[in-house]
């Protein structure tokens, strides 16, 4: 069975330098908390709180000392109960991120209705529609745009992990809306990359492995895409999930992972594999 594993796989750069800012604060203060989980992975998660970073909901939770921003950013009334608490921020907000914040920002701030392509319930996604103090939308899709005004100045930008065909059907579609259109492309050009590749593998593989959190968007978003390609798809969170049932009659096995996954927990996987394959 020959395994071919994504060149992509694994922390994207925001989430490696989040991690990498949360483990170094974690013995550098008594007192550390993160306001939700950095990033989506429980294994990660976990690991940190071994080290001391508590995992709080909200800001009031927070008895005092440090907290550690995760990397899918908070709102702006979150960041401000935090100043208000005079709390020790540690801002592991993707830089990506922070862009899309401060576009959506400046767009309100001259004039524009802002669509916010993406998930509504993503902290993402939540976190970014904040700095918009003017109106502001978040679409899904193409047909979201119908019900939007039309003659007005629209200013778009996009949940960093999104697919840049689906901004792409959007911002035709504003087109047709609006009397002005300013778009700012904030897909990361990693998310492109990773989505490209794992398309490319699935569609030579005999079975599609993607590993990640069940809880992360844009895991879940590469098993679908997978799927498209190769029916044959699974989405799994460790190595203890693989079947060796999966792998009868399989001679090409494709694996990628989200951005969020582990370098070790892809590994395992890996591993686990090979001993599926020598099995027979």
């Amino acid at each position: 069975m020959e395994i071919i594993l994504a060149k992509s796989a694994g922390f994207c750069f925001g989430v490696k330098r989040a991690t990498q800012m949360a483990f170094d604060a974690s013995s550098q203060h008594e007192q550390i908390h993160s306001l939700g989980p950095l990033i989506h992975s429980p294994q990660v998660v976990e690991q940190l709180e071994q080290q001391g970073v508590r995992v709080c909901k909200q800001v009031a939770e927070i008895p005092g000392g440090a907290v550690v921003v995760r990397s899918h950013g908070i709102t702006a009334e979150e960041m401000q109960e935090i100043e208000d608490k005079h709390l020790q921020v540690i801002d592991a907000t993707c830089p990506f991120v922070k862009k899309a914040q401060d576009y959506a920002e400046k767009l309100s701030a001259d004039g524009y209705l802002v669509v916010l392509v993406g998930e509504a319930d993503h902290p993402e996604v939540q976190g970014i529609f904040s700095y918009a103090k003017g109106e502001a939308v978040v679409v899904t899709c193409a047909d979201d745009v119908k019900t939007l005004p039309e003659n007005r100045k629209i200013g778009i930008v996009a949940q960093t992990t999104q697919p840049f065909e689906n901004l792409k059907e959007i911002v035709d579609a504003c087109l047709i809306k609006a009397k002005e259109l300013r778009v700012y492309n904030t897909i990361c050009d990693a998310t492109t990359l990773r989505q490209r590749e794992a398309r490319q593998i699935a569609a030579e593989v005999d079975l599609m492995l993607v590993v990640g959190g069940f809880n992360s968007a844009n895991t879940s978003r590469l098993a679908r895409l997978c799927k498209e390609q190769q029916p044959c798809t699974h989405h799994i969170e460790t190595a203890a999930q693989l079947e060796q049932s999966w792998f009868v009659n399989k001679e090409k096995v494709g694996l990628t992972a989200g951005a969020s996954t582990p370098g070790w927990i892809i590994d395992e996987v890996v591993q686990r594999l090979k001993k599926i394959a020598a099995a027979g």
